[in-house]
């Protein structure tokens, strides 16, 4: 998940324990669209109050990858649209937005001029080395589509490093110039690995 939207859903926890209700509609659509696994539902509802399953919900969805924030606005917009219009609303201001790619940049050592540059092969190649079976959420959240994801499988069966490669090399010939490694931090903070591993890629 995105940084930002793990933020909008932190600072209004409350607001949406106190808003919505996640017995039926919420959490079935985000267990059909294969966000929750049946055993989170279980652990959701295993709660006594609405509000003990919102929380608990939203200490999940973090978790879920880079689809999760979009389906969880999805799920919302018939029965309790006023809530998913806040959120997004708060997840495009530019100013919360501004300070968090500013805290994201802090809790690394990169340079501003490296965060704007477009990652070397070599570079890569390090990065699809760290990454591990994490790799899949990354170039996910990058955008590369997942029949993409699904090819770079298949071409490298046997070398889990081969295919971290070939997803972070299709998702920099895609994006061009947008392909920094500022927004591979993004997405490396968004699926909870921590700065430091891009830290080490370009020491």
């Amino acid at each position: 998940m995105d940084p930002r939207h793990k933020e909008v859903i932190r600072k209004h926890r409350l607001y949406l324990s106190e808003q919505i209700l996640i017995d039926d509609t919420i959490v079935q659509y985000l267990y059909q669209e294969d966000i929750l696994t049946e055993s989170q539902v279980e652990e959701i509802q295993s709660h006594v109050t609405n509000k003990k399953k919102t929380l608990k919900l939203l200490d999940i969805l973090p978790t879920r990858g880079p689809l999760a924030f979009e389906a969880f606005l999805k799920s919302l917009e018939e029965e309790f649209w006023w809530v998913k219009e806040k959120l997004e609303q708060k997840a495009e201001d530019p100013k919360d937005r501004a300070v968090n790619e500013q805290a994201l940049a802090e809790q690394c050592a990169i340079p501003e001029p490296t965060l704007q540059k477009v990652p070397t092969d070599q570079d890569l190649n390090r990065l699809a080395g760290r990454l591990g079976l994490e790799w899949e959420s990354v170039v996910l959240d990058l955008g590369l589509p997942l029949w993409e994801v699904q090819r770079c499988r298949a071409s490298h069966p046997l070398s889990l490093h081969g295919q971290a490669l070939a997803g972070l090399v299709r998702w920099r010939q895609r994006s061009g110039r947008k392909a920094t490694v500022q927004r591979l931090l993004q997405a490396l903070q968004a699926a909870d690995i921590h700065p430091s591993t891009l830290e080490d890629v370009f020491q």
